[in-house]
């Protein structure tokens, strides 16, 4: 464990996470309050960078980590400065298909052909 209180592995997590939220300054997340709209630039940045699929397994496409994985990858997201917005922004993506993970029938689970 590491002063913080989580493993390297988390904390490898965390630091990449915090270096992507790094490009979207609050002039960003301030613009993006006062017109309301969705942070479409940021949403892009985390999904290619492979943060959408932290908790799905590989089997279906994710990357096979844990609930306690994304739930680092949330905090970052929030205490980033992006607070609220990019977490609610990003949270359905990561938190929302468990459900289909954990009781889905397998015709389900089956990644949609692109």
């Amino acid at each position: 464990m590491t002063n913080s209180g989580y493993d390297d592995d988390l904390q490898q997590i965390r630091d990449s996470v915090l270096k992507l939220c790094s490009g979207f300054g609050d002039n960003y997340w301030l613009e993006r309050d006062r017109t309301a709209t969705f942070p479409e630039d940021f949403y892009r940045a985390i999904a290619d960078a492979g943060w959408l699929g932290i908790a799905m397994p590989e089997a279906l496409g994710g990357a096979g980590l844990g609930i306690r994985e994304a739930a680092v990858l949330m905090q970052a997201i929030a205490e980033s400065g992006a607070a609220m917005s990019g977490a609610s922004a990003v949270h359905m993506n990561i938190f929302g298909l468990q459900p289909v993970v954990v009781c889905g029938t397998a015709a389900r689970k089956k990644p949609a052909s692109r």
